[in-house]
């Protein structure tokens, strides 16, 4: 089972920990995913339907084969989504905040596909699947918003295995890190772009379906040209538009 969280408000279910007043939800919408692109009334409406959770960094918010139902909408921090493939952690994708986990155990009642982890401190509103899918059925165009967000999830995985095909690995990690960069960077004074998520070469290694030993060389690669700084599970695009001439991208796709 995931690890307890506290329940910032309201009243939660067996084993989560209410915190009264510990936090106060922010009317100020996300920049980014799922949340941002809901009209403002449905997108309160939906959070009004859940109770805030903090989570603490390494906790576990979804757990793959889990039953539970529930998804939760994140407004603050990030997390890393895994699948256990054989006894191997793979690091399948980054959410942060304005996404939304869960949705498809909410939307089919079938077993959880991947494990959620807290990269760090993560806030965000646990809503029953009950809850979720009324709000969708009330709100067509949040129904064709989750659809829109599920197509282009499936997008990316589709794009992943074939980039594992038809590129090397230089391009293939600068391929993941280019669209990490532009979901998940933050572009700083001198053009800078990082990523503000911690990656550790073995979960970039999953992300390109390469060994580790061969990512350690395509980022030493990507350095050596001037593309990247990395030290101990940091990542700064250093060129974002050169990386994005190697990644073979469209000149909007970072940041």
């Amino acid at each position: 089972m995931p690890q307890t969280y506290r329940i910032i408000s309201g009243v939660g279910r067996p084993g989560e920990v209410v915190v009264d007043g510990a936090e106060r939800r922010s009317d100020a919408p996300p920049a980014r995913g799922f949340l941002a692109r809901l009209p403002s009334a449905i997108r309160q409406e939906l959070l009004g339907r859940g109770h805030a959770c903090r989570y603490e960094p390494g906790d576990l918010l979804l757990l793959e084969g889990g039953t539970d139902t529930h998804v939760i909408l994140l407004t603050s921090g990030f997390v890393k989504v895994t699948n256990n493939a054989e006894g191997v952690e793979a690091l399948v994708a980054i959410r942060g905040a304005g996404d939304i986990v869960g949705e498809s155990a909410a939307l089919a009642d079938l077993p959880r596909m991947a494990t959620v982890t807290a990269c760090g401190v993560v806030i965000g509103y646990s809503v029953t699947a009950e809850a979720f899918r009324h709000v969708l059925n009330r709100h067509p165009d949040a129904a064709r918003l989750v659809t829109t967000t599920v197509a282009e999830r499936l997008r990316w995985a589709n794009q992943r295995r074939a980039d594992f095909v038809a590129y090397p690995a230089e391009l293939r990690v600068a391929r993941v890190l280019a669209e990490i960069a532009r979901s998940h960077g933050r572009q700083v004074d001198d053009g800078t772009v990082v990523i503000e998520v911690p990656l550790s070469q073995p979960e970039l290694a999953t992300m390109i379906g390469a060994a580790e030993a061969t990512v350690h060389k395509a980022l030493r690669t990507l350095r050596k040209a001037g593309l990247v700084r990395s030290g101990y599970r940091r990542i700064a695009i250093l060129d974002p538009s050169a990386l994005r001439r190697m990644a073979h991208e469209p000149p909007d796709r970072i940041l």
